[in-house]
C-alpha cells in the first residue's frame, strides 16, 4: 500500500516518514496474513520427511537384506547347473548392484530429510528425490517381471525349497521380536 499523496509531506517531513513506515508495516503484515496457509504444508513436509526416514530404515533396508540373505541364496542353491544358474547369478548380481545404487542415492537425501523433519531449512533437490523414485520403480518392475517369476519356477520344483524359505524368513522376523519382548538382544 503506498502512502496517500494528500497526507505525505515533502521529503524529510516527519509526517512523510510516518507514512513511509506504514508502507513497510502493512507489507509485512500482509505477508504475515499468508503464514497460516503455509503451516499445513510445512507440517506435512516435516511429517513426510520423518516417516520416509523411518520407512527406509525399517522397510526398504530390511527388504533388501531379506532378499540378499534369504531369497537370492535359496534361488541360487535350487537353480540347475548350467544356463539357469548362470542366469540366476547374473540377475542376483544386477539386483544386488541396484540395491547398492538405491541405497547410495538414499544416503545423499538423508541429511536434507533430517533437516526437513526437524523443521530446518534445506535445499532438498527435487531431481535427486525423483532419481531415487525412478531407480526404485525400475528396480521393482524388473524384479517383479524377471526375477520373481523365475524364482517361483525354480523353488516350486521342490515344495521343500519354498517351505524352507518361508520358515527361514519367518524365523528371522519372529525370533528377534520374541527375544526383544523378553529383553534380549541379538
Amino acid at each position: 500500500m503506498s502512502p496517500n499523496p494528500d497526507t505525505a509531506g515533502p521529503p524529510g517531513d516527519p509526517i512523510s516518514d510516518f507514512s513511509q513506515c506504514h508502507v513497510g508495516i502493512t507489507n509485512k503484515l500482509q505477508a504475515l496474513a499468508g503464514l497460516p496457509a503455509l503451516l499445513g504444508p510445512a507440517a506435512q513436509a516435516r511429517r513426510l520427511a520423518a516417516e520416509s526416514l523411518a520407512f527406509f530404515a525399517d522397510v526398504i533396508d530390511e527388504h533388501h537384506g531379506a532378499e540378499e540373505r534369504e531369497l537370492f541364496p535359496a534361488v541360487l542353491a535350487s537353480a540347475t547347473k548350467g544356463d539357469e544358474r548362470s542366469r540366476v547369478q547374473a540377475l542376483v548380481e544386477r539386483l544386488t548392484a541396484e540395491h547398492r545404487l538405491i541405497e547410495a542415492q538414499w544416503a545423499r537425501l538423508v541429511p536434507g530429510l533430517k533437516a526437513v523433519a526437524k523443521g530446518h531449512d534445506c535445499d532438498l533437490e527435487a531431481g535427486a528425490v525423483q532419481r531415487l523414485v525412478d531407480l526404485y520403480l525400475a528396480h521393482a518392475a524388473f524384479e517383479e517381471q524377471e526375477f520373481l517369476p523365475l524364482s517361483h519356477t525354480i523353488l516350486s520344483r521342490d515344495s521343500n525349497h519354498l517351505a524352507a524359505l518361508a520358515i527361514s524368513v519367518h524365523m528371522r522376523h519372529t525370533v528377534p521380536e520374541t527375544l526383544a519382548r523378553w529383553g534380549h538382544r541379538i
